[in-house]
């Protein structure tokens, strides 16, 4: 599994706090493919490409660049990390952004984005429970 289509097909239905074979994060990473999906009432998973959980009670939003998920500005602020915060200014305007949407239309999570990318659907006791997202690294 190289592909978006095929990727968003193999997850496409499965079942809430089922964990995503290790096949499927496997064939994700080695072909730069990110699988973002929700989790609980307040984190948004990543997996494949990149591996990573970020909380967003009620919804939030994170910045990828070419390299993957962009540090968060006051937490380079409080490390007093330099390099960091010229990297984040020097990458202004080159992010895209992935918003988490909670609770819209009966289905606790649902991403926008203006990243190019395949959509699968979360079940949870028969009713979408979360509308995941996903693509490939480096074509934002």
């Amino acid at each position: 599994m190289t592909d978006l289509k095929e990727i968003a097909a193999a997850l496409h239905g499965m079942e809430y706090r089922s964990p995503i074979s290790k096949d499927i994060c496997e064939a994700a990473k080695n072909a730069k493919i990110v699988i973002v999906y929700g989790a609980s009432d307040d984190l948004m998973e990543f997996d494949g490409a990149i591996r990573d959980e970020i909380d967003c009670y009620d919804g939030g939003s994170v910045f990828l660049d070419s390299g993957g998920l962009c540090r968060d500005f006051n937490e380079l602020c409080e490390s007093k990390d330099f390099e960091g915060l010229r990297k984040y200014f020097d990458g202004i305007g080159k992010r895209k952004m992935i918003e988490a949407i909670w609770g819209r239309d009966g289905i606790s999570w649902q991403y926008e984005t203006d990243v190019p990318h395949e959509i699968f659907d979360i079940m949870e006791d028969g009713e979408v429970y979360c509308r995941g997202i996903v693509f490939r690294l480096g074509d934002e």
